[in-house]
This record gives C-alpha cells, sequence and structure tokens, in this order.
C-alpha cells in the first residue's frame, strides 16, 4: 500500500502544447492523409513490399530468419528482453551471425544495436542485461547496449520506490525490429509470452531502406541519451552527455528533444527532396515513353500505393506527434466512418474519451477481458490491476449509455483459452467502404502512460491497394472474432465483481499503468 502513496506526488512535467495543423482532407481517395506528412517525414512504398502477421510463433519465426540474414546491421528496441530458453535462442542467433560475419572477412561489417528500458531490464538477478552481457563481451566492437532511464525517476523518489513499482513512473515501450533494409514493426517485447501465447500485431516491411534508416536513426538518438551497458554489467553515459537521473532534468530533456527532433525533421527533408526528385524523374519517363516506348517504362519504379508515417511521442521531451496525428483523426473521422480501435490496457485518455464520445464515426473498441489481461493472476498490488482496468471500462460503458451512444460506439472484450491480449491499434473504414484504407501500429495504448509517461513509436499505414487492405481487414476480423460484445449484464457477472478499496484507489492510480 505504502508503495502506491509514494507516487502520488509526482507530476507530470509541464511540456509546450503542440497545436494539430489544419486538415487539409482531400475529397477522394485513401490519401486524403497526407496532411500527416506536414510533421513527420512521409515515405511511399509498394504494397507488395508490406507482409501483415498474424501470431507469435509466426513473429518468432521471423525474428530468428532475419537475425540469420543480417549483413550491415541489427536494431532492435524493446522494453526488455526475457530470459527464458526462446529468448537464449534469439541471443544465440545472434551470436552465431555476428561470428560467422567476422570470419568471412576478419573484422565483422555487422553492427548490433539494442536499446531496452533500464528499469525493466535490470528487475530481477538474472535479467535482460545478463542475456546480453557475453555478446557485449566477446564483440566489444559490433554490439551496442543500450539502456534509457526516464528522467523523472530521480532523487528521493528514485531511492523509495522498490523494484518492479519504479517502472510506473516511465519507461521506454517503443518496439521496432529491424535488420538490414527490413522493419518489423509491433507491439509485442522479445519475450517468450509474445513468442507463443500473447496475442500482438505484427508487420513487416520487406526493402525499405529509407525507413530502415529512419528507425535506425532514431533507436540511435535514444540510445546517445541512455546509460550503456559496460562489460562488468556496469553502466555510463556517453562522454559530455547529460545524466538522466543525476544531471540537470531540463537539460536532459532539452537534449533528448533535439536529438529526436533532428532525427524526424533530417528525414522529413530528405523524403522531401527524394518526392521532388522522384517526380521530376516521373515527368521526364512519360517524355521518354512516348519517344522509345516499354524500354523507359520497365527502367522506371512503379508509383508506390502505399505510404508510411512515423508517428513519435515523448511527452518527457515535449515531443507529442503521435497524440497530436491521433487527436486530429479522431477529430476529423466522418460521419458513418468505422474506426477499430484496440488496446491492451483499457485506460483512455480523457481527450480521446471525449472525442470517442462526441464525434461522428463508429467506434468498435477491443479489450482485453480480465481473464487474457496480462496481470491477472499476479501476486502482490498488481494481481488487483484487471480489477481496476474492469472499473475503468465499467465507467466509460455507463457514459456511452447516458449519452445513448450504444449503437456508434461498442465495447468488446477480447477472450481466449490460455491466451493473453496485447495487441494495439485502430484501422479506419471510410464511409461506405468494406475495407480499411488506413492503420496504425506499434506500441501505444492509447492511455495515459502512453500519452504523458513513456518513449513510443507507431507508424500510420495509409494504403490505396485492395489487397493489401483486405490484408489488413483479414487481421482486423481475426482479432475480433475472438471477442463477444459488452452489455450491461456483462458487469453483473461474478468474475467482474470490483472491491471498494479498488474502487476507491483507481481514480488515484490509473495515470501509472
Amino acid at each position: 500500500r505504502s508503495s502506491w502513496l509514494l507516487l502520488a506526488p509526482l507530476l507530470t512535467p509541464s511540456v509546450p502544447v503542440i497545436t494539430a495543423p489544419p486538415c487539409s482532407l482531400c475529397p477522394e481517395g485513401a490519401h486524403r492523409f497526407q496532411w500527416i506528412g506536414n510533421l513527420v517525414p512521409e515515405f511511399g512504398i509498394s504494397s507488395s513490399h508490406i507482409k501483415v502477421l498474424s501470431s507469435p510463433a509466426e513473429f518468432y519465426e521471423l525474428l530468428k530468419v532475419q537475425i540469420k540474414s543480417a549483413k550491415q546491421r541489427v536494431v532492435m528496441a524493446s522494453l526488455y528482453l526475457g530470459t527464458g530458453l526462446l529468448e537464449q535462442e534469439l541471443v544465440d542467433c545472434l551470436e552465431e551471425t555476428l561470428e560467422k560475419s567476422f570470419q568471412a572477412k576478419g573484422s565483422s561489417d555487422l553492427r548490433v544495436s539494442i536499446l531496452l528500458d533500464y528499469t525493466r531490464g535490470s528487475r530481477g538477478r538474472k535479467n535482460s542485461r545478463t542475456m546480453l552481457i557475453p555478446l557485449l563481451q566477446r564483440f566489444p566492437e559490433q554490439v551496442r547496449v543500450s539502456l534509457f532511464h526516464t528522467p523523472n525517476l530521480r532523487g528521493l523518489l528514485r531511492l523509495l520506490i522498490p523494484e518492479r513499482f519504479n517502472e510506473t513512473i516511465g519507461l521506454q515501450h517503443i518496439k521496432v525490429y529491424l535488420f538490414d533494409d527490413n522493419v518489423i514493426l509491433s507491439g509485442a517485447n522479445l519475450s517468450d509470452l509474445y513468442f507463443t501465447n500473447r496475442q500482438d500485431r505484427y508487420v513487416l516491411l520487406q526493402d525499405s531502406p529509407e525507413i530502415a534508416d529512419f528507425f535506425t536513426e532514431l533507436v540511435d538518438a535514444i540510445g546517445d541519451v541512455s546509460l550503456q551497458l559496460q562489460r562488468d554489467d556496469t553502466v555510463q553515459m556517453m562522454e559530455g552527455m547529460v545524466h538522466p537521473y543525476q544531471g540537470d532534468k531540463v537539460a536532459y530533456c532539452e537534449i533528448a528533444n533535439r536529438r529526436v527532433m533532428e532525427v524526424i525533421n533530417s528525414a522529413r527533408t530528405r523524403q522531401e527532396l527524394l518526392h521532388a526528385k522522384t517526380f521530376h524523374s516521373s515527368q521526364q519517363g512519360s517524355s521518354l515513353l512516348s519517344q522509345k516506348g516499354s524500354q523507359a517504362s520497365r527502367d522506371l519504379k512503379p508509383e508506390p500505393d502505399t505510404w508510411i508515417y512515423p508517428l513519435i511521442q515523448m511527452k518527457p521531451f515535449g515531443i507529442q506527434i503521435d497524440e497530436v496525428v491521433t487527436e486530429t483523426l479522431l477529430t476529423e473521422a466522418e460521419r458513418d466512418a468505422r474506426i477499430y480501435l484496440t488496446t491492451g490496457y483499457f485506460n483512455l485518455t480523457q481527450a480521446y474519451m471525449n472525442l470517442i464520445l462526441g464525434t461522428r464515426a463508429e467506434y468498435r473498441i477491443l479489450l482485453a477481458s480480465p481473464e487474457v489481461n496480462g496481470f491477472f493472476g499476479a501476486k502482490g498490488v498488481a494481481g488487483a490491476i484487471p480489477a481496476a482496468y474492469v472499473y475503468i471500462e465499467h465507467q466509460f460503458y455507463s457514459e456511452v449509455c447516458y449519452l445513448h451512444q450504444q449503437e456508434r460506439v461498442q465495447l468488446q472484450e477480447y477472450s481466449r483459452a490460455g491466451w493473453t491480449f496485447h495487441a494495439k491499434g485502430l484501422w479506419l473504414y471510410l464511409a461506405g467502404s468494406d475495407l480499411p484504407c488506413l492503420t496504425f501500429i506499434g506500441s501505444p495504448n492509447f492511455g495515459y502512460r502512453s500519452v504523458h509517461r513513456d518513449l513510443e513509436a507507431q507508424v500510420a499505414i495509409v494504403t490505396e491497394n485492395k489487397a493489401l487492405q483486405q490484408q489488413l481487414h483479414q487481421e482486423q476480423e481475426q482479432l475480433y472474432l475472438c471477442s463477444g460484445v459488452v452489455s450491461s449484464s456483462t458487469f453483473e457477472q461474478p468474475n467482474r465483481y470490483v472491491k471498494l478499496w479498488v474502487k476507491l484507489v483507481t481514480p488515484l492510480i490509473k495515470n501509472f499503468f
């Protein structure tokens, strides 16, 4: 109980307010979302380079295949790396690939960069750090392990809050896995549950060098302001870098903001130049085509039919792009459009709730039933967290009913025996369309933590291609098939009973989970 009370004095630091750009939505076509490019780089690619995965086992096997085939770079950002046999197999794959690269040339061209959260990655005697130290010891020039420590956990607070509870203050929550020019975007961590029976989402972007470069630079930027794991299991900051919890907090956050925004803005500039060059080339190509026929046609690359927009949220550093884009999208969604929104932890911010309840689109919100919540059956205070989520869900459902919005806003609970649920993101179906033209996929849960405390990244994928739209539609349907619609009777079931103390405490602690 005292552990929760220790969290109460923590106040979220104030950050500059960023206003959404005016929406210049095009009247027709999936690419009405071009306004997102006012904030972030826009990557145009062919839909044939995108594959939607559906299962944890498929995700795990793909990770191993990609590691084994990497030649230049492996970049992995996750909350943590687990300590089981499946995780050890991943580390072994990294070691074998580094060894092969080293033997082939006498010195390895392969670089491995891993970004994890400091508090979660340091939990327990055997942890993410101890799993990775052998790689650092054997390949010190090729391997970098960065451990992000939130600047909000410092001073007396850091000394008093025990292990596990200290993770509530703020985390590195980004999940990106890239291998040469192939990128996997997901909400899944590098842990055995996420490889076996914890349902998440996964998208592979193949042969996408510009996107891979962007996420490499993003992970490098966060890595530069993170603690560096050493071969003797100590940590230290890069020379000249302000320390996240011993140094000046304002100075640290300003440096971090500058590093991350440099990555975003330089990528935006590069992509704009590339678009201008491509447009100029296509104009020349049209002229050549009329003169030289089909040969020019074969030399020209196919026009992109899909656009990728990276959405970054790092409120501790004053970066809130994902929040701005999400709020704008919810605001602008037209009447009869359908938004399928899913989160493993239903704890929407007040702003998101207000937009869902006060705008015109239809919503189908998928969330975890208590039995598939990741905290179900946990020991101690954490064991009450599923009940807190039930209470938050019931309050939201009551508000929906009070406003007579049950037809427009529908809650559905994911339930699957022996599984837990961790999928997050959304799919947007324009009015009159049976297929989605846009999806968000990545780490954010649309909750207070995602917006205010943690480092998050997802991408908006906008596509005009029917085959890819069908893939995304099938992904959505497959997840929602394992769900039941929430009604008033849902909360009358015995397993939905919420103890009085949980109801009293939830409003005080809901901003921490």
